[in-house]
């Protein structure tokens, strides 16, 4: 995939606002929705770490646990996952074993560590690594021009408070 149609657009959009929900709340600003290859919204999540105390509670962690119960090997194949932060190690692994699809997403972890290295934010105690050095055959697509800076500002918000 070379670009992202209007569709794609309107559900990442809808994790930008997944992941002010998980900033109100007192999270880490991440959400991502799984949408099936008929266009329909399967799962949407938001990150729960803070409020949960555990350190999976990752949405593109829950949208995996959610497929491997509720959607059939063929079907997980097909269907894609947006985002608005590319999955961490963990969450890329998750995604790579349940067998989902396509990833699509607004920021990379490039850009992530980078945003928090300005910030002031110590490393994270996991590497980071693109989504692709964990599961190298699945399609991924981002960072999105124009829509990172938004996920930028609340990364910067959630830290600074």
């Amino acid at each position: 995939m070379n670009k992202i149609d209007d569709r794609d657009l309107r559900h990442l959009r809808r994790c930008i606002e997944l992941a002010k929900e998980a900033l109100s709340a007192g999270n880490q600003p991440f959400g991502s929705v799984l949408v099936s290859a008929q266009g329909e919204v399967m799962f949407e999540g938001r990150n729960e770490v803070m409020t949960t105390g555990d350190q999976t509670r990752h949405p593109e962690f829950e949208i995996a646990r959610w497929a491997a119960t509720y959607m059939t090997p063929e079907d997980r194949a097909k269907a894609i996952v947006y985002t608005s932060g590319e999955h961490c190690a963990m969450c890329s692994a998750a995604h790579g074993w349940v067998g989902l699809g396509r990833i699509v997403y607004v920021s990379s972890t490039e850009q992530l560590s980078s945003w928090l290295k300005e910030i002031g934010v110590a490393a994270s105690p996991v590497k980071s690594l693109p989504i692709n050095q964990v599961v190298p055959e699945i399609e991924v697509y981002g960072p999105v021009p124009g829509l990172a800076e938004e996920i930028r500002e609340l990364h910067v918000r959630f830290h600074k408070s």
